[in-house]
């Protein structure tokens, strides 16, 4: 399965080494999301960044950067799916000049899953197991209804919440083509060894290996 990290909103100590180190050890995407950071500081950010990485990053703001700085691909929220046409057809004309892009975005219904859009090559589903984190929430879905979900979508699907060491094969035999990690990561007391572990399980169920 694909292993994905998704950056806290807030800053963390050590977050840059930590990110690097995370590519050190295999991680080949990695979604910088933090909203409140104005365009500077979000190249500031990317700046302490090894350029050999920049093609492992996928930018959730400033979607700008991602040609200045060959980022991996960028990510849509649903107000970024609800803004302008021109807009769209901007991302559409920029994926056909770069096919290696990728867009992904995120839902937290199922329905969404059903609605089809080729724009993008995976989709976050969320949250799917119960909170490993201190801001506490139950999945919001039942198993059956996930598998059969999954199944039928054309989507390449990311479980997203509660994911851990203990559940990915249970992802994985859900239908999911991948598994994001964020507060398992970020809560831990040593990220790199957590990711290392996931990392290790995750690639005991594989999928495609291109994305």
């Amino acid at each position: 399965m694909k292993t994905i990290v998704l950056s806290d909103q807030r800053s963390v100590d050590n977050e840059i080494d930590i990110v690097v180190r995370l590519f050190e050890l295999g991680l080949t995407s990695f979604h910088l999301r933090k909203s409140h950071y104005s365009k500077q500081k979000m190249r500031n950010y990317l700046d302490k960044i090894p350029s050999v990485y920049h093609n492992r990053i996928i930018i959730h703001s400033h979607h700008k950067l991602v040609k200045k700085y060959n980022l991996k691909g960028i990510h849509l929220s649903s107000k970024d799916r609800r803004s302008s046409f021109k807009n769209w057809l901007n991302i559409k004309s920029l994926k056909r000049r770069n096919p290696f892009l990728r867009v992904s975005t995120s839902f937290t219904t199922i329905s969404e899953l059903n609605k089809y859009n080729d724009l993008y090559d995976y989709v976050f589903l969320s949250p799917i197991f119960d909170s490993t984190s201190k801001k506490k929430y139950q999945s919001g879905f039942k198993e059956y209804s996930l598998t059969s979900a999954t199944q039928r979508s054309n989507y390449n699907v990311v479980a997203l919440g509660g994911v851990d060491v203990d559940n990915i094969k249970k992802a994985f035999n859900m239908g999911f083509w991948g598994c994001g990690f964020l507060s398992t990561i970020w809560n831990s007391p040593n990220p790199a060894d957590k990711f290392q572990q996931l990392k290790l399980k995750c690639n005991e169920f594989q999928y495609n290996p291109i994305l």
